[in-house]
């Protein structure tokens, strides 16, 4: 065993109900880390090239973070990852709350499991014995209640990761649930789930997390909580969409302190994103061919943060979180409580639908978060949905009866529900806009913004060319949790990492646009940062605070005993990542083919708007990036000297 990490993963075959414990060696974890690289270095090696992501050797693994349960602040997050059913490649999914730990107190870094049960199965583990219990009783529940009938079994210690009927109905946009409905949610992967007859991990461990110097670590933790805990007032939400109109004007940006975010974020949620990303661009509106304009402070009143802080009875931290961002409101309705609506729910299923009905986006969240279905997904495939009904592809007949015009609350709350039961037109969307539009045809192709075949989350690349990047360019595309060009100035990467460039503090809006090398150069800081903190199973949000004040690089060292450079663990981050893109092309994905919609980096630009005008140089930025890894620049295809390079045997 080595310290961090327990040193041992679990593997689990749901084919002839084999359980086997497998130690790891000590040098993957220095080369890998635990957590993201962990589960990359598994599957790479394990899921065969041309495997179906929903038979039988597609491998699902469950892995908690090198720092979880050292004492390390914000090191609270686990992930799940596999083959994904919705684009084919690699399938991660990331979550806080309590999961992680239990993960390792269970004596694992890791639960992976292949094969296919005859029978609806979870797993227990308790006391040291691991075992595939019948799940009959529960296939057909939502997450919520089968998480509480399983800790009303196993105890309320029990922690458990479950999917609800989405995953079991094998919607290509579910994801696995943690802690009454919190959401694993990208990538498909409870879709994977359900595929394996899999209803639920339960976890039930009291093993000591193993740590090399914990005192410096409780020091370095102590040091990181007085930033958090500053806390300075800030205006009322009502008024946030001035503070996004006054962005918006401004032909200059002032780069952001992520201490800025962190004040948001502790006061109202990532919800205090609302309004201010709507009124500068940042948040795609009407399908990502509308604007502010279409959606303006009026509209967008009923989504303002202090609208959900109003509604909430009672604030929750994740595990080991000193910020405590999330919140359990009350509502009215066929559900009276549920988790606070996120800033991308609430964008995905408001603006992005043109909805304002506020009750209905308490309503929806609940919905979703018990099936166990991505609300990005969701809402992006509903917003289609609406665009395909408006130009006439689908009609009243398609739609069985239902009159699917923008903002129309009733009848997106009535399609969702026929998504989560594949349900008449629900069956078509329940597996995303991409796959629907294939089935649709008809022209419907052109309302889809994917990449991949993955719906983006909120994040407008118009506004911050970084996000398009990002969305095209990651082995699990579309996704907005690694970089763009804010991320970059709020991680302050600069102030550890020797050679990278520093954000002047302010700059006009138009280099953001231009494809240069030190865009490359940032972007590729994002990726190998971000590998780092999912390999240590950190918080990006609490990451925002800064490099400077967030001490992940000590924290590592202090935990593992080793004595590793920040370059260093950069070096593990792309390690990770160039693993994730081979694994991709083990798989037969062209990496290029991950480019998102035009519609998504302005091609064409739109003619109105905070992003009027816009096109983002998306492929010089694409081969720019790719340069950075010593991949292809033409491909994105890692080569044998890259690998070589970077120690990866090649398979």
């Amino acid at each position: 065993m080595g310290t961090g990490y327990m040193g041992r993963i679990l593997t689990v075959d749901l084919t002839t109900g084999d359980i086997q414990e497998e130690l790891i060696p000590d040098d993957v974890y220095e080369k890998y880390l635990s957590g993201i690289g962990l589960a990359a270095y598994v599957l790479y090696h394990r899921i065969p090239p041309g495997a179906d992501p929903l038979g039988s050797d597609n491998i699902l693994g469950f892995v908690s973070g090198l720092l979880t349960g050292t004492g390390s602040l914000f090191a609270g997050r686990w992930m799940v990852a596999g083959k994904s059913p919705l684009t084919g490649g690699w399938g991660d999914a990331n979550c806080g709350g309590t999961f992680s730990p239990a993960i390792k107190r269970c004596g694992y870094d890791g639960i992976f499991f292949r094969g296919i049960s005859d029978k609806p199965v979870y797993l227990h583990i308790e006391n040291g014995t691991a075992r595939l219990c019948d799940a009959s009783h529960l296939w057909g529940t939502d997450a919520v209640e089968a998480e509480k009938l399983l800790t009303r079994e196993h105890g309320p210690r029990s922690r458990v990761a479950v999917i609800g009927p989405s995953g079991e109905n094998l919607s290509l946009i579910s994801g696995i649930c943690n802690d009454r409905g919190r959401i694993a949610a990208r990538s498909g992967l409870g879709a994977v789930m359900g595929s394996k007859k899999l209803k639920a991990v339960v976890l039930s461990g009291a093993k000591r997390i193993p740590v090399h110097n914990r005192n410096e670590i409780k020091r370095l933790s102590r040091k990181c909580n007085k930033w958090v805990q500053f806390q300075p007032p800030f205006i009322p939400g009502s008024l946030t969409s001035y503070v996004g109109a006054f962005m918006r004007i401004m032909p200059t940006v002032l780069a952001q302190d992520g201490m800025l975010y962190k004040t948001l974020l502790r006061k109202w949620g990532t919800g205090s994103m609302n309004q201010i990303s709507i009124e500068m661009g940042d948040a795609p509106i009407k399908n990502w061919k509308g604007s502010n304009r279409d959606f303006g402070p009026k509209k967008s009143f009923t989504t303002n943060p202090d609208v959900f802080t109003d509604a909430e009875n009672i604030k929750y931290h994740c595990y080991a979180c000193p910020l405590g961002c999330g919140g359990i409101c009350s509502m009215t309705g066929k559900y009276t409580e549920t988790h606070k609506p996120e800033y991308e729910t609430v964008l995905a299923l408001g603006g992005l639908c043109m909805n304002e009905d506020v009750n209905s986006l308490f309503q929806l969240n609940e919905t979703l978060n018990r099936a166990g279905m991505d609300t990005i997904s969701a809402g992006a495939t509903v917003a289609f949905a609406i665009e395909c009904y408006e130009e006439g592809i689908l009609t009243k007949e398609d739609t069985g009866g239902l009159e699917l015009t923008w903002g129309n609350a009733g009848a997106i709350m009535t399609l969702i529900d026929k998504m989560i039961r594949r349900d008449g037109i629900g069956d078509i969307l329940a597996d995303g806009s991409h796959r629907a539009a294939r089935k649709i045809g008809k022209g419907s192709e052109q309302f889809v913004v994917h990449a991949g075949g993955q719906e983006p989350a909120m994040h407008d690349g118009r506004n911050d060319p970084g996000f398009a990047l990002h969305y095209s360019v990651e082995p699990a595309p579309g996704r907005h949790t690694i970089g763009a060009g804010l991320y970059y100035e709020m991680f302050q990467l600069w102030k550890k990492i020797k050679g990278l460039p520093k954000v002047s503090p302010l700059y006009f809006k138009k280099t953001k646009y231009v494809a240069d090398e030190e865009k490359a150069i940032t972007a590729a800081a994002c990726s190998k940062f971000m590998n780092v903190l999912n390999g240590a199973g950190l918080c990006m949000f609490g990451s925002f605070i800064g490099a400077n004040r967030v001490p992940t690089f000590d924290w590592l060292n202090a935990a593992t005993g080793w004595n590793k450079t920040p370059e260093e663990y950069m070096e593990i981050g792309e390690r990770v990542q160039t693993l994730r893109q081979a694994f991709n092309v083990k798989q037969g994905i062209e990496p290029k083919d991950f480019k998102i919609s035009g519609r998504a980096f302005g091609d064409p630009p739109l003619l109105d708007g905070a992003n009027k005008g816009r096109t983002v140089a998306l492929d010089e930025m694409m081969a720019g990036y790719w340069e950075q890894f010593g991949w292809d620049t033409r491909t994105g295809k890692p080569g044998t000297e890259c690998m070589t390079r970077l120690g990866i045997e090649a398979r």
